[in-house]
């Protein structure tokens, strides 16, 4: 595992990628937040409060979901456009006149305190990160001691039908690398994280035409490979596309519909009690003594 940057993502153009404005969550995005929240059920801690990462590009329906599940439990909506995340979330949530509206704590729009939060929920981002080790570490920050992180993200085998197609074109790649999911592992433990469990499943998407395949690939993310086609690409271009998306994806097609495969990753790792590495010059953060002097009073020491 390298600490240094993915060499595949360009800095800049993931910037603009994450303030691109989203008038609504993609629908992949959404399945994948619906099969992650599924997966809450086997986990027995109750958040107090909890922090969803990018929850318009992430899953609006899902938020809707994570608040109906922990209802008492307050939230930090972590966006880019916090103008933009208020009214969406608005328009996802519960009527003003249902009780169980007023009884909800109220969400704020930012970053969590340091140990803030029980829950970390990042759906569909961490693959379109620049720094992605900075971005968990800021995870790790935020949780409280024995908190998890629940995290999605897409994996090396997503588009492959699209790589081949510009690959035999001769063509730029048409994406940046994504991470196997042993290698986000390492950078958890890296972070601190403990006990990472790591899981991945491929589906198989088909559409009825280039047109609609390639407008699937808009809502869920840009092309961040330093490598790829400098400036706009034309009528033509995107003409030639369509047709070479028609005519090497036959073969491959169900029913006339173009395939294309996804793979997700989904990741789930806890905080655990900062430890002190004891040798001749010991050191330790003033955050994590805090932490350990706070866990040897929970426990009457």
């Amino acid at each position: 595992m390298t600490t240094q940057l993915p060499p595949t993502i360009d800095p800049a153009a993931a910037a603009r990628w994450a303030q691109l404005r989203t008038p609504q969550s993609p629908w992949l995005h959404e399945e994948v937040a619906r099969r992650m929240e599924d997966r809450l059920q086997w986990i027995k801690l109750q958040p107090e409060a909890w922090a969803h990462w990018e929850p318009t590009r992430g899953g609006l329906q899902a938020h809707a979901k994570l608040t109906e599940r922990y209802p008492n439990a307050a939230c930090f909506v972590v966006e880019a456009h916090t103008d933009q995340a208020q009214a969406a979330i608005q328009s996802v949530a519960k009527p003003w006149w249902k009780p169980s509206g007023w009884r909800a704590p109220a969400q704020q729009m930012g970053l969590p305190p340091d140990g803030g939060v029980q829950m970390l929920w990042a759906n569909m981002v961490l693959h379109s990160a620049a720094d992605p080790q900075a971005l968990i570490a800021q995870w790790h920050r935020a949780l409280a001691v024995d908190g998890f992180l629940m995290f999605s993200c897409l994996g090396p085998d997503t588009v492959q039908e699209l790589r081949g197609v510009y690959s035999a074109l001769g063509w730029p790649v048409p994406g940046h690398q994504f991470t196997d999911m042993h290698d986000w592992g390492d950078m958890l433990v890296h972070a601190g994280f403990a006990e990472p469990v790591m899981d991945m499943e491929r589906i198989r998407l088909t559409y009825e035409s280039p047109a609609r395949l390639l407008q699937e690939l808009r809502e869920v993310g840009r092309n961040l490979h330093p490598q790829r086609f400098q400036g706009l690409r034309g009528r033509q271009w995107r003409d030639r596309l369509e047709r070479e998306l028609a005519l090497q994806l036959a073969n491959a097609a169900e029913n006339g519909r173009l395939p294309l495969t996804f793979e997700l990753i989904y990741g789930h790792a806890l905080k655990p009690k900062p430890k002190l590495r004891v040798s001749a010059h010991s050191a330790v953060s003033l955050r994590d003594m805090r932490d350990m002097l706070q866990q040897g009073k929970a426990h009457g020491v």
